[in-house]
């Protein structure tokens, strides 16, 4: 494939509004963004002058609403085009765009548009509408609420426009306001494992300046296809599969589901995804399954191919010598290697896990596989990247080295500081929460500890918050064996814990299927509720969570479990709308197994 290089120059974009008007003069007739149309039951086109069309209407439709510079319109939808041109409709106003959870709880949505003083919403349809019914009456405030899909009205509150009566047919031409780039452009709130979220203040130029660091780290072209799943609402997607795009002269196409990501994938044929680690782990997880019904031969042979292609990689990252599976690696993966990459539409040259950390174990199996996998680190408050990984240095079991112009230092309790123009301007109406995240010198306070080697890399050896100290002083990151856990299918989620405790415990969720396929194979009772304090069971469990955990060091070992019957879900409370366990909410909820896990001592 060929790649043509189309970057704007971001040294002279001012702001994100500037941006698409610098897009659009370069390559008006190249193509945009891919959406599947339902009613049309096809993928249909836009190109940057179709999209900057869409863009001036919703404009004109914002500026009929007397809306001031600095006001904050918010949005609650699935990534689409319409989600990008009411963002650049609003930055081009100087329009300060608040973004928001499409799973999130109602209440947490009522916080959030009350704390940022909202004065209009956009709403993906009915779905959205009948998730915010609990606080439809507190949405007064609001004085526009546009639906992207046609919902029925409530009894209570403001009630929806349908967006094809809202959006005028005529139109001015790309409206641009000047607004310094230090301006704010964003606030985006935090998923709040603990206490209230808080509202991250993002300038035009935090943006800017993440994109260019991003782009010159890991290139982009105009030939490139992202498929964005991610929600716009995260940064890391919108950094990065949206803004960069944009920046780089590439095409997104917006999946369609979760349950049709495969299907999209091989219709779309991306050359670029980005993704937070659990989607590479569920991958590997359905492949471990499906494999273990396979063959010896079949399995030892993936094995082996694995083995030779991260050989093969280290061989060309000139971190090993050649040896003779170095060759044949070609030959292996010409068999089953490029057959796995179809799956994934074939053209996949980089893919990018961001949010946290990615097992080494799964980064392997991919890059084993030929299918390049580039870990970063980052933060919302951070615009989002800080460090990552590229195609021609790549240590996976790393977070990868610092962007260009971003400084880093190790603080107290080896946590990683860091400074550059990326850095938020502080959080929204709280002074407190900001001097305590950002010291006087200007160095931002991540929480995270880690490592740095003599080439840069940095590596995450846990969160000082979540750090669990047991009454041995022993210190574990949780956070790191509960990936390992849930890499076995049997665990749809687990929670270890054991905070001044004399051992660690657990508390898991298991899959259903997997679950009643071992009750079949056991003798034990296909009713969770009925097996799930029985010492069979307890025992088995024990052995293997022992079995993922059997890299960790000893007295990182869970010596007892606790069956939770219902999975912990968003709705709930018991998780962030960026999938984090909610630690304190489960605490508190499952308060007497976990007592239980620790009777008698």
């Amino acid at each position: 494939m060929s790649q043509t290089t189309d970057i704007v120059d971001l040294n002279k974009v001012e702001t994100l509004a500037a941006l698409l008007d610098a897009r659009l003069e370069r390559s008006p007739d190249a193509l945009a963004y891919r959406r599947y149309d339902r009613d049309l039951g096809e993928w249909t086109d836009l190109d940057w002058e179709q999209f900057t069309v869409q863009v001036c209407r919703w404009q004109a439709a914002l500026l009929a609403e007397k809306l001031d510079k600095g006001d904050r319109v918010a949005i609650m939808a699935a990534n689409s085009p319409e989600w990008a041109a009411f963002d650049m409709a609003a930055q081009g106003l100087g329009l300060v765009l608040v973004p928001l959870y499409v799973n999130d709880r109602a209440d947490n949505i009522r916080l959030v548009l009350e704390d940022c003083g909202a004065r209009l919403l956009v709403i993906g349809g009915p779905d959205q509408w009948q998730a915010l019914s609990p606080v439809h009456e507190a949405l007064a405030a609001l004085e526009r609420i546009v639906a992207l899909e046609p919902v029925e009205a409530s009894s209570s509150g403001v009630q929806p426009v349908a967006v094809k009566e809202w959006l005028p047919s005529s139109h001015d031409a790309l409206r641009v306001e000047a607004v310094d780039g230090n301006a704010l452009a964003t606030i985006v709130y935090t998923s709040g494992t603990t206490g209230r979220p808080k509202g991250v203040m993002l300038s035009h130029r935090n943006i800017l300046f993440n994109v260019q660091g991003v782009l010159e780290r890991v290139h982009a072209y105009r030939e490139d296809t992202f498929l964005s799943f991610l929600p716009l609402s995260h940064m890391l997607e919108r950094t990065c599969g949206y803004y960069l795009p944009m920046a780089a002269g590439s095409t997104v196409a917006y999946a369609r589901s979760a349950k049709q990501l495969g299907e999209d994938f091989e219709v779309i044929q991306p050359t670029v995804i980005i993704a937070v680690p659990r989607i590479f782990e569920r991958v590997y997880t359905r492949v471990n399954d499906t494999l273990s019904t396979q063959p010896l031969a079949k399995r030892v042979f993936l094995k082996e191919m694995v083995r030779a292609g991260w050989n093969h990689f280290l061989h060309d990252q000139g971190r090993r010598r050649w040896t003779p599976d170095v060759s044949i690696w070609k030959r292996i993966d010409d068999r089953l290697g490029e057959k796995i990459r179809y799956k994934m539409g074939g053209k996949l040259r980089a893919a990018v896990a961001g949010g946290a950390a990615l097992s080494p174990e799964v980064a392997r199996f991919f890059i084993g596989l030929g299918l390049p996998i580039l870990q970063g680190y980052g933060s919302t408050e951070t615009s989002p990247v800080v460090t990552t990984n590229s195609i021609e240095d790549n240590v996976p079991d790393s977070v990868g080295s610092p962007l260009a112009g971003v400084e880093l230092r190790i603080g107290e309790m080896d946590e990683l500081l860091t400074r550059s123009p990326s850095v938020m301007l502080g959080y929204w109406n709280n002074e407190e929460a900001s001097a305590q995240s950002i010291d006087g010198d200007g160095w931002f306070h991540t929480g995270d500890r880690v490592r740095i080697d003599d080439e840069q890399h940095v590596f995450i050896t846990g969160r000082i918050k979540e750090i669990i100290v047991m009454a041995n002083g022993e210190k574990v990151p949780p956070g790191d064996m509960e990936n390992a856990i849930v890499l076995d299918s049997l665990f749809l989620q687990a929670m270890v814990l054991g905070e001044a405790k004399p051992y660690l415990s657990a508390l898991v969720v298991l899959d259903n299927k997997e679950y009643a396929e071992l009750a079949t194979a056991r003798g034990f009772s296909s009713d969770i509720s009925a097996e799930r304090r029985g010492e069979k069971l307890q025992q088995l469990l024990l052995e293997r969570i022992a079995h993922r955990l059997r890299d960790f060091p000893g007295y990182a070992k869970v010596r007892r479990v606790a069956v939770i019957e219902k999975p912990w879900t968003i709705e709930d409370g018991y998780m962030t709308p960026t999938l984090k366990l909610r630690r304190s909410k489960i605490l508190e909820a499952f308060s007497d197994e976990v007592e239980g896990l620790y009777a008698g001592h």
